[in-house]
């Protein structure tokens, strides 16, 4: 076992765990954090995505060890406080979930491409769009909610 400090949410969090431990069974069994789901175990389906110093990456194959030395983990909980994340709101307007379980990957990875390319095409989106699987088949619903979200007018901070 060792002790690891991670940044997760802008908030630091310490676990105890063995070497080696999946980055997602971090955030889903030891921290509670369970936005972030376990499907396919081998980064081909994206349900795990999560951001890594703002890029997408599958937390299902990542290490607990590689990120102690202060890298930013968001998870889908980090995106806002009150769910209202601009993609999170075009999710809803656009009644994008089925069964849902792959959303908060779909909404990390939507969010990650919007702040890349903030006016996509619909061929931009496909492709940015493409790690991360629907098994409902709800595409054509991610797409219309990520052309919602590039077309919403962004408040200044």
């Amino acid at each position: 076992m060792a002790i690891f400090i991670l940044n997760i949410n802008n908030k630091k969090h310490t676990v105890e765990v063995a070497e080696g431990t999946s980055l997602l069974w971090v955030l889903r069994e030891h921290l509670g954090l369970t936005g972030t789901k376990y499907s396919c175990g081998i980064a081909q389906c994206g349900a795990c995505t999560i951001h890594i110093d703002g890029t997408p990456m599958k937390a299902c194959i990542l290490q607990v060890d590689n990120f102690a030395d202060g890298q930013n983990i968001t998870t889908i909980e980090g995106l806002s406080t009150q769910n209202d994340h601009p993609v999170q709101k075009a999710w809803i307007k656009a009644q994008v979930p089925q069964c849902g379980y792959c959303q908060s990957g779909q909404i990390m990875q939507a969010v990650a491409l919007l702040n890349e390319n903030p006016n996509p095409t619909r061929e931009a989106i496909k492709a940015g769009m493409n790690g991360v699987l629907c098994r409902c088949g709800t595409y054509l619903r991610i797409i219309e909610a990520i052309e919602l979200a590039a077309s919403t007018p962004k408040q200044e901070s």
